[in-house]
């Protein structure tokens, strides 16, 4: 398959795993509560999570201790980041730099307008140029495709449901409700699978955006290779050297930040991982570049 014609695939997985997630709520809101009991929940869910979309770019840049640095104190950081953004036809994003060993490197921001990207000085020392040139690409890929835009609206709709179910553990408490269409057992099992299901569907959508912010990045570069071969560094920093990182700010990184604390690799590629697994985001950029298909020997 073509790079074109599989990002096009990852797009559309994309968004049927949303309209599953939109199904699931409106399934389960209904059968609780009936339309006034979605839009009720719903519109709690929707306050909350554009009050979060809105700050997440401040929260992210806070929670990593990120500062911003100047054209004067890293040039070639602005020049490269530069360089990808006209080619991306976005404004340049702030630069930011956070002070962790590991090397990772994330983007944030609620549109193109007011994006920033933050690199670990880890990274700064763990890359040649090449190699880091394919990490900012990869981030201002998440920028243009807007994922911090869809990862929102995911988070969205799982908190609505989030908050459906919780409705339903006190309605349990409290003596159930005899117009339930649910039951006791329907409401039992609504209660245990719906999130659930919730987080599996919310997990798989940002591992979809992050094989598409991989080939976008790989055509800025108009090279996938440096890509693959930083990811390959990237993952063995981030099981070799701790980082303490807020769990809801880890899907942000370009690799999850905290494999040293995941233990074996299934529990990093399997349904409730944020990020694919590693050696499969390396051999799908490999094969863009006409590489053999080969795979991480460390995992």
């Amino acid at each position: 398959m073509n790079p074109a014609a599989r990002t096009a695939g990852n797009t559309t997985k994309t968004f049927v795993l949303l309209a599953a997630l939109t199904g699931l709520l409106v399934g389960i809101g209904y059968l609780f509560g009936g339309a006034g009991g979605l839009v009720l929940f719903a519109g709690i869910a929707i306050v909350m999570n554009f009050a979060m979309y809105w700050f997440s770019g401040s929260m992210a840049l806070k929670m990593s201790r990120a500062k911003e640095v100047t054209e004067e104190q890293e040039p070639e950081l602005h020049r490269m980041i530069a360089q990808l953004a006209q080619r991306a036809g976005l404004p340049k994003p702030s630069v930011h730099i956070t002070p962790a060993d590991q090397p990772n490197a994330f983007a944030t921001g609620r549109n193109p307008k007011h994006a920033a990207i933050a690199v670990t000085q880890g990274i700064q020392r763990a890359l040649p140029q090449r190699e880091l040139e394919g990490v900012l690409a990869h981030e201002m890929a998440h920028i243009k495709n807007r994922d911090i835009l869809i990862a929102s609206i995911a988070a969205m709709v799982a908190g609505a449901i989030s908050y459906i179910v919780t409705f339903l553990q006190f309605s349990l408490f409290f003596g159930g409700d005899d117009d339930n269409p649910l039951g006791l057992i329907g409401t039992i099992a609504a209660i245990i699978l719906a999130p659930l299901a919730a987080v599996i569907i919310q997990m798989s959508i940002s591992r979809q955006r992050e094989y598409i912010a991989d080939a976008t990045g790989a055509e800025l570069l108009n090279d996938p290779l440096p890509l693959a071969d930083a990811l390959e560094t990237l993952q063995r920093g981030a099981e070799a050297v701790p980082m303490q990182v807020n769990q809801a700010a880890a899907p942000l990184y370009i690799v999850n930040p905290l494999a040293s604390n995941l233990g074996a690799k299934k529990a990093m590629s399997g349904l409730f991982s944020t990020h694919p697994p590693t050696e499969e985001r390396v051999a799908r950029l490999r094969r863009m570049g006409g590489q053999p298909d080969m795979r991480l020997q460390s995992f």
